[in-house]
């Protein structure tokens, strides 16, 4: 029998539609039947009821509603323009003794055909508008969550500390909670009290402080808030043994106040124009009030009138404080919270004594070294923390507020300089520091001009992302049992040595290196541990969430970042562990090994330097370790945490068994984002700049048998060098002894580092401490002088090494730093112009100090003067304007593969995407940089320094090879 029946058209064609006397007809199953006697093909409705469905025939007065077919019409007609073919699972021989309640169709199957099309579309349709309006409602509610997260923040947080405080009063005790929202409940009402008494005695003075117009912008509550989080916010993130200097906190806590005030400012107006609106003002009724408020805020929105409110709020606030004003305010907030604030040791730990009470906060002055490593140059003023206050801190820092958070909605689209971003909390499209110029560089340039910049940054902030959950609950066990694993901090400290009883001086000296030493490692990891809670609590907070979404904006030099601080996909293996994009994506045979080859590459180890087919073996050799880390990460056998990357690949390892364990592999949805990372990306960049062929095959840019690895080749040129030296006599080579030490301890990860950061300007004190933390983690040498000799000398082989290979990158540099040093001679600033339109003015002016009288103390504040810093102008140029070329590629790859559809997430040197979406990124990416690198970039440069300057003199463009730009488009391991 065969598998269709097919029937021709009859000449006596009509058409006839089926009536109903009623308007919701019941669910019907339909069935095809098959007259065996006749040859007749029938149409029959069954019923899960016994109701007759009276039907007639007659020609169509008017379309009429008829309810969607089931998939078993839906999937099974095939239909042709001549045939109508019909699967024999849907036919049915009728017998006699059969009910006759059918319809006997005699017309052509073609009109059967376009009939049931007819209803298939119209069902399409209306799906099409029902699914439209569920994600508009869906859209709606998620941006007014957006809003209020915005603008509520501190308000929501100060209503939870009153009613905290309302417990606290009816009980008589303190509600158990956790340490630092103890601390904060404590230091809350007096705190507020002194603000508000502050601000009354303001307002009552004849000689007003500085600070006086803005301490009265708040309410008492909520800035008392925004201090103590803020303030906590600067102990936990600094490494300076729980003091935080004064201008730092000072302008940090004006900043935010300022930021609230503008928020602020914005609702009250909305409020007032609703009081108008309604000419009703309910001073008792403050939900009522709020409601209204809300209300008035939800339908500006909805009706797209965004910009309008945004003009509100400028109205409000025209022009920003400056750093004179926030300094005074933080300071005078600052000293409210020293004299406000106090702490005391636990019942448990007081004997007979009585209580310890004593400030949280203290305002003391400080010797400060200006960086690490470096001497002691003057005191400073700093707020020093009690460390009862820091102890337990970084176990409850989860309960920190944090303003800045992934948005619920796409981000708004950007349109100039502080237009795009955030719905209401203050956006830039580029993080200036400070710098005037830049601003006014950005402020001037037209919207033409920055069109592909703003675009490139809308596509990045469009990637929706979501939680992790597997992997997040992996992390969440590992750290409950105390971390020290998969490259988590351990959360406890190291002990502190004891005080030697001896009064040796030689032992008396190292005694007080080691606690110098168990100090500094306690401080680090006390941040570390802080840091973590932070990354830890927007998971959680986020974990829920269908997706999210990251506005990005630029540094000064175009590369794109993240808004967000805590947790983002530019962080830690933290962070990229658990983030993936939300919006998955059928592996395909491509995407399940390109899904293997990414497994293989977190893993490292030297795994990422083999073929891709070294690594796709790689990969089916531990197949058994990798559903093993998959069922069972935390108490199994746990592969994954010898991986470099180990979270990020715990990540690959459940999305790999997945896949294998289906029964149809390729078809297996995938939220992972597959990396392609560039070979020694700045060395990528000068040899296309060079055209020099030995530096192109040296970092990829040509085809090979497997990756070429410039970290390897420079780490055995100073193996090299270092045994050559070993050999000397120590007597007359110094270095002798040390190229003994240090000749059986190089290797590519010795060197990585500096070789990266090299073409980034690095100096030789950059590279000493890069070395010298290596040498560290490899723990052979402990004598900490011996260890800094040893850097210092192996600091400036591998710098020799890098001059010796990378001679046209090093002309290039040299030349780029020259015309640096010609413009700076003149008191100009380095300009450019990206080759994606964005002005860059490089912002290193020496800067004058200002001094201004607080409360507190003289601040010292640091400014921008009108004198050029030629030094710098010069060592930072060839740094940045390669930076500046490749965050061009990462835009001009973010544009082309939205163009394509792809879903795109970029780092700097790394591209993200789908599995299936790699091999199809791979060709735009490398199309996209020989797009670039054919532009006459220095010629370009040349010319319009030559144009800005036409009386100063340019040395000559450098000499460049042969090398022809279109073998990278042959290249597998260019970005691999």
């Amino acid at each position: 029998m065969a598998s269709t029946a097919s029937f021709s058209p009859s000449p006596q064609a009509r058409t006839y539609t089926c009536s109903s006397r009623w308007s919701k007809p019941p669910k019907l199953n339909h069935k095809f039947l098959f007259s065996s006697t006749s040859n007749s093909l029938f149409f029959k409705p069954s019923h899960s009821s016994s109701t007759h469905f009276p039907l007639s025939l007659k020609p169509p007065p008017e379309p009429v509603h008829i309810p969607p077919l089931r998939d078993s019409i839906q999937d099974n007609i095939v239909e042709n323009s001549m045939n109508f073919q019909i699967p024999m699972s849907e036919f049915h021989l009728i017998t006699p003794q059969e009910s006759a309640s059918r319809i006997f169709i005699q017309d052509p199957p073609w009109i059967a055909s376009l009939f049931f099309k007819g209803i298939y579309k119209r069902a399409n349709q209306e799906l099409k508008l029902e699914s439209k309006e569920i994600e508009r409602r869906n859209y709606n509610l998620l941006r007014r969550r957006q809003i209020k997260a915005e603008t509520e923040a501190w308000e929501r947080m100060v209503d939870e500390y009153k009613d905290l405080e309302k417990v606290m009063r009816e009980k008589k005790l303190a509600p158990n909670l956790p340490y630092v929202k103890a601390l904060f409940l404590g230091w809350f009402e007096p705190l507020r009290e002194a603000i508000a008494r502050e601000q009354k005695t303001q307002q009552t003075k004849k000689h007003k402080a500085a600070f006086a117009p803005h301490i009265d912008l708040l309410p008492a509550d909520k800035m008392a808030l925004i201090v103590m989080h803020k303030m906590m916010g600067l102990v936990m993130v600094g490494n300076q043994d729980g003091c935080v200097q004064v201008v730092q906190a000072a302008v940090h806590i004006g900043m935010a106040i300022e930021q609230e005030v503008r928020i602020h400012s914005f609702l009250e107006k909305t409020k007032n124009l609703q009081k108008k609106k309604t000419g009703v003002a309910d001073e008792g009724g403050l939900s009522k009030e709020k409601e209204i408020l809300r209300k008035r805020v939800n339908g500006l929105i909805r009706r797209k009138r965004l910009n309008e409110v945004q003009k509100l709020l400028i109205k409000e606030e025209m022009k920003p404080w400056g750093r004179d004003k926030q300094a005074k305010l933080g300071s005078r907030l600052i000293e409210l919270l020293t004299e406000t604030a106090y702490v005391q040791p636990p019942l448990s730990q007081l004997a007979d004594s009585p209580p310890d009470v004593r400030p949280a906060f203290r305002h003391r002055f400080k010797a400060v070294a200006k960086s690490p490593g470096q001497k002691i140059v003057k005191n400073y003023g700093v707020i020093e923390c009690d460390p009862l206050v820091l102890t337990g801190l970084d176990k409850t820092a989860k309960h920190m507020l944090i303003p800045y958070v992934p948005m619920l909605v796409p981000p708004k689209r950007w349109k100039g300089y502080d237009k795009g971003g955030h719905l209401f909390l203050p956006s830039y499209v580029m993080r200036t520091h400070g710098s005037r110029k830049q601003v006014d560089a950005m402020r001037n340039i037209s919207r033409n001009q920055m069109q592909k910049v703003f675009e490139a940054l809308d596509m990045l902030g469009s990637t929706k992302w979501r939680v992790n959950k597997k992997v997040l609950s992996v992390v969440e066990s590992i750290w409950a049992r105390g971390g020290n694993i998969a490259g988590l901090v351990n959360r406890e400290d190291v002990p502190v040595p004891d005080k030697s009883p001896s009064e040796d001086l030689k032992e008396i000296q190292e005694w007080k290196w080691s606690v110098r030493k168990a100090k500094k490692i306690n401080q680090e990891r006390h941040s570390l541990r802080c840091d973590t809670e932070l990354k830890l609590s927007v998971a959680r907070k986020m974990k829920d969430e269908e997706g999210f979404y990251y506005p990005h904006n630029l540094d000064f030099r175009g590369r794109a970042y993240p808004m967000h601080p805590h947790l983002n996909h530019l962080s830690s293996d933290l962070c990229r562990g658990v983030l993936e994009f939300a919006e998955g994506r059928p592996l395909g045979k491509s995407g399940l090994r390109w899904l293997k080859i990414h497994l293989a590459n977190l893993y490292a180890g030297g795994v990422e330097k083999l073929s891709y087919e070294g690594r796709l073996a790689f990969v089916d050799n531990h197949i058994d370790d990798i559903f093993d880390s998959a069922a069972n990460p935390v108490n199994g056998n746990r592969w994954w945490l010898t991986a470099e990357d180990p979270l990020q690949c715990l990540a690959a390892c459940i999305n790999l068994s997945e896949a294998l364990n289906s029964p149809s592999p390729h078809t297996v949805i995938s939220h992972l984002p597959i990396h392609q990372d560039g070979s020694c990306n700045g060395l990528q960049h000068y040899a296309a700049l060079g055209r020099d062929s030995l530096e192109a095959a040296a970092v990829n840019l040509v085809d090979g048998d497997k990756p070429a690895d410039v970290y390897s080749e420079i780490a055995a040129r100073v193996h090299e060098i270092m045994k050559r030296d070993s050999n000397k006599d120590p007597t007359t080579s110094p270095n002798a002894l040390l190229a003994r030490i240090l000749v059986n301890q190089i290797d590519r990860k010795l060197v990585k580092q500096t070789v990266m950061t090299s073409v980034y300007g690095v100096t030789y004190v950059g590279a000493r401490e890069q070395i010298k933390r290596r040498l560290e983690e490899k723990g052979l040498i402990t004598d900490d002088r011996l260890l800094f000799t040893a850097a210092c000398y192996a600091a400036k082989v591998t710098l020799a090494a890098l001059g010796e290979i990378f001679q046209a990158a090093r002309g290039i540099m040299s030349w780029l730093g020259d015309c640096a040093k010609v413009i700076a001679s003149e008191n100009q600033p380095v300009r450019w112009t990206t080759p994606l339109g964005l002005p860059v003015v490089q912002p290193y002016c020496k800067s004058e100090r200002h001094l201004i009288r607080t409360s507190l103390q003289v601040l010292a504040l640091q400014r921008e003067s009108n004198s050029v810093d030629i030094r710098k102008q010069r060592t930072a140029f060839p740094p940045n304007f390669v930076h500046s070329l490749d965050g061009s590629h990462m835009m001009m790859t973010a544009l082309a593969c939205r163009d394509a559809g792809l879903r795109f997430a970029g780092v700097h040197d790394s591209f993200w995407t789908h599995p299936c979406d790699v091999d199809q990124m791979n060709e735009i990416l490398r199309e996209k940089f020989v797009e670039l690198y054919s532009m006459p970039i220095l010629e370009s440069l040349h010319e319009s320094f030559q144009a800005s300057y036409p009386a100063l003199t340019f040395p000559p463009l450098p000499e460049r090879g042969d090398f022809d730009l279109l073998q990278v488009l042959e290249s597998p391991y260019f970005f691999n």
